[in-house]
């Protein structure tokens, strides 16, 4: 069985020169500001958000059963996709962690085992699986989807940083430590920011602690969208607001997916921009 790779997986740190990124308007993104970071610690809040909400949660729109990989942030591990996947569960999705303990990056072995995982879970189903990814989970849940696209019904994203200057995150220097490969690749960045030929969508936050947004942003396509909320990163996967709109995207019927357009009070809660700004 080929194994998937990330583009020209990433590199290990080394202290040869690298060759300079093109110059995009994102070339100078910082990562997010001490006082975003410090916000970071509403997470909690949103959770409480979560259960509080329990009741109108049971009203998300329904799923059809198809299975669901669900891929942790760095550093994280399934326990802190639980409440995810237990909401998604409780409307009829087949969900699956992602069971490789920590997420300590791409090391030996990881993106082998995911793609193992979804020709399993398609064997299993007979259906194409959804691909949900929380930050560096997102990366595995975009590139997973462009190793195996037949085998991949959508990809949802919460705070991923596909995009932008790779080390506009307040995480980096942990991702180096834990990963042992650089942050700071360009030719790894260019090819990971496209998108999947399937319908992908990013759900992120303009006060994100640890992602600067810009880095989560789409190039709006017929097969891409991006939805703004208000939450922190650390509670994108718990944030109700956010977890409405996942449920929204999975519950697109299969070959019928449309663009989010959410209507009546949830425009309050809602921005779909389709440009970066």
């Amino acid at each position: 069985m080929p194994a998937i790779r990330l583009p020209r997986t990433s590199r290990p740190i080394s202290r040869q020169p690298t060759k300079p990124a093109p110059s995009p308007d994102w070339h100078d993104l910082r990562a997010p500001n001490a006082w975003l970071l410090m916000l970071e610690g509403r997470a909690p809040w949103e959770y409480a958000a979560l259960l509080a909400t329990l009741p109108w949660m049971r009203k998300l729109p329904q799923g059809d059963g198809h299975p669901v990989l669900v891929f942790p942030g760095l550093g994280a591990n399934d326990l802190t996709t639980a409440p995810l996947r237990a909401m998604l569960d409780s409307l009829g999705y087949a969900t699956q962690p992602w069971g490789q303990g920590f997420n300590f990056g791409p090391r030996a072995g990881v993106l082998e085992q995911i793609k193992a995982d979804l020709q399993a879970l398609y064997r299993r189903h007979h259906r194409k699986v959804s691909l949900l990814g929380w930050s560096l989970g997102g990366i595995y849940a975009r590139e997973l989807a462009k190793e195996c696209p037949e085998l991949t019904r959508c990809v949802v994203t919460l705070g991923t940083p596909f995009t932008g200057h790779p080390r506009a995150t307040n995480a980096w220097r942990f991702f180096e430590l834990v990963s042992g490969h650089t942050s700071n690749d360009p030719e790894l960045m260019e090819a990971i920011r496209k998108a999947p030929p399937v319908p992908t969508t990013s759900i992120y936050s303009r006060t994100d602690g640890v992602v600067a947004w810009r880095c989560s942003v789409n190039e709006p396509s017929a097969l891409a969208e991006n939805i703004e909320v208000q939450a922190s990163h650390i509670g994108l996967g718990v944030n109700p607001i956010a977890l409405y709109a996942l449920a929204d995207r999975l519950a697109q019927p299969e070959g019928q997916w449309k663009h989010f357009e959410p209507k009546g009070a949830r425009r309050w809660f809602y921005k779909t921009p389709t440009q970066p700004e």
